[in-house]
């Protein structure tokens, strides 16, 4: 199945319930309340659709630098990958969340960082499947056995030493994704010091979609982006590699392939104390 794509609808989806060829993931998950996005799916989740948790399955524990959601073991999650039936470069993994596009991107970014192009996201949500009246069902799919290979692309991420290399560089952009007044070290409610890296510019992650959760077009996607658009390289970090996913997909939709993963983030780079003296 070639996949062109980087989004379906609801009514996509619910029009490829029984085909074969479609694996889809719920990635609900609340930073607030970390057992709701699990509960959630046990209570309803789309028909057919399997369960991947931000902590548990797309991330890996968190060490001293890494930041607070470092990439998950790709062997591990390639064998719950095979367990839902995803065989590399033939199923299309549809991603979704209640979070605008927040956890589902994670797993969007991550598999095409693990070389498997055949992914999107759901647009509009959790909610825009149940305000459409689509079935829903608390019916735990059965194991599969499918066979994916994980085909690392080494190109996608960046850590700590590179951005520290190359975020002041003319031909390179450096963005931050968290909300404005995080940014501004106006406030922060996670991470144990506030602020920004020095020379990043401020792309809030939830200006990719509107307030009901639906992506805006592909023409706003295109004009959110053009003061940076030609940079050679733009590196995309947020509080802890989540949400700055959402504004990796945003850079595709506008029909830029330069954007790359500072994995650890804000708690990755105020980990390292030569990066917090130099704040």
């Amino acid at each position: 199945m070639v996949n062109t794509q980087l989004f379906v609808s609801p009514t996509w989806v619910v029009d490829h319930l029984n085909d074969s060829q479609i694996v889809i993931v719920d990635c609900r998950f609340s930073l607030a309340d970390p057992q709701l996005g699990q509960t959630q799916y046990q209570t309803s989740h789309i028909p057919g659709s399997y369960y991947l948790d931000l902590n548990q399955d797309l991330s890996s524990p968190v060490g001293k630098h890494g930041g607070r959601h470092p990439l998950p073991d790709t062997n591990n999650l390639a064998k719950k990958l095979s367990a839902m039936g995803v065989n590399s470069q033939k199923n299309l993994v549809v991603a979704y969340d209640d979070s605008r596009l927040a956890f589902a991107s994670r797993l969007w970014w991550l598999l095409r960082y693990l070389g498997h192009e055949q992914v999107v996201v759901m647009d509009g949500g959790y909610t825009a499947w149940q305000q459409a009246g689509y079935p829903v069902t608390d019916i735990i799919p059965e194991s599969q056995t499918g066979n994916f290979i994980p085909q690392i692309q080494p190109e996608l991420v960046v850590d700590m030493e590179v951005v520290k290399s190359r975020k002041d560089l003319p031909e390179v952009a450096l963005v931050d994704s968290r909300e404005s007044d995080r940014y501004r070290g106006e406030r922060e409610p996670i991470d144990k010091i506030a602020g920004h890296i020095p020379g990043a510019v401020n792309y809030p992650w939830q200006e990719v979609t509107n307030s009901s959760g639906y992506l805006i077009s592909q023409l706003q996607q295109r004009q959110r982006w053009e003061p940076i658009e030609t940079a050679k390289e733009i590196l995309v970090y947020c509080g802890s590699g989540v949400t700055a996913c959402v504004n990796l997909l945003s850079l595709e939709l506008a029909g830029i392939h330069t954007g790359k993963l500072y994995a650890g983030s804000w708690s990755d780079w105020i980990s390292y104390e030569s990066t917090v003296n130099s704040q």
